[in-house]
């Protein structure tokens, strides 16, 4: 019979969650990067807090009374080392790749979406085309992508399949080859610098991943920023509706609003 252990202090959960399903993966009794991320976000000191609980200190006398919830939006972007290892595939996967974070904060989520990507060294276009290629179970959210993209005056490409998806739903799409199709590809509309966005995903087998690998390390090659998932991409496109809508706040002013919501 297991027995229940009572931690006191900080403990890092990593997590995942699947048609509204949360998988828990492993709970270890320590902090995380993520702990600096939120004492920065809402002022408090949870690294401090935290060990003096572990002296024995509680929360009430620390005046740790109620839970800090910003009315202001702060998003964590993953910095990743991919621009140094030319040739490298770019396609991320249970491994620990990143080499940092940076943070964006905003009214909204698009602006603190776009200014973490600019942060991380990803450039989101204000106009341009943009490249999609998506497996068959996320072309429904890619058509609402294509829908908000087209909106907003982009201009859109697509493989032969997504391009399907998104004609059916009366939104103009320009139709690319795929590398295995032959010339001109995709690859070569990157090469050209006629890309200026990419979404792609692949499904989960070894020669579709082999298959889109070039489009991937050529946008990477050419500074072209890339989604590999339609969450990721449909993010993106929330903070390029965000382009001219940017300020700067300083963090001292948002923490005093936050301690006073």
């Amino acid at each position: 019979m297991a027995q229940a252990l009572k931690v006191v202090g900080l403990m890092n959960v990593q997590f995942a969650i699947q048609q509204g399903v949360v998988f828990v993966l492993e709970v270890n009794p320590r902090a995380s990067r993520t702990v600096p991320f939120v004492s920065k976000a809402t002022g408090v000191p949870v690294a401090r807090i935290a060990a003096r609980c572990m002296l024995g200190s509680t929360l009430r006398a620390q005046g740790v009374r109620v839970e800090v919830v910003p009315s202001y939006f702060c998003v964590k972007e993953s910095v990743f080392p991919f621009a140094k290892f030319l040739g490298v595939d770019p396609l991320l996967g249970p491994e620990m790749r990143s080499t940092g974070e940076v943070m964006g904060v905003g009214r909204t989520f698009g602006e603190a979406l776009f200014k973490s990507q600019l942060a991380a060294g990803a450039t989101l276009p204000p106009s341009g085309a943009v490249f999609l290629s998506v497996k068959d179970s996320d072309k429904p959210k890619t058509v609402e992508i294509a829908g908000v993209l087209h909106e907003m005056g982009y201009t859109l490409v697509a493989t032969r399949g997504t391009a399907a998806a998104i004609e059916v739903a009366g939104i103009p799409v320009r139709v690319v080859n795929k590398v295995k199709d032959g010339r001109p590809h995709v690859v070569d509309l990157l090469k050209n610098g006629e890309i200026d966005l990419v979404v792609t995903t692949v499904e989960e087998k070894r020669s579709a991943i082999a298959d889109s690998r070039s489009i991937r390390t050529t946008a990477l090659a050419q500074r072209v920023t890339y989604y590999t998932t339609v969450a990721g991409g449909r993010a993106a496109v929330e903070g390029m509706r965000h382009l001219a809508a940017l300020e700067v706040y300083d963090l001292q002013s948002l923490h005093r609003e936050a301690a006073a919501d």
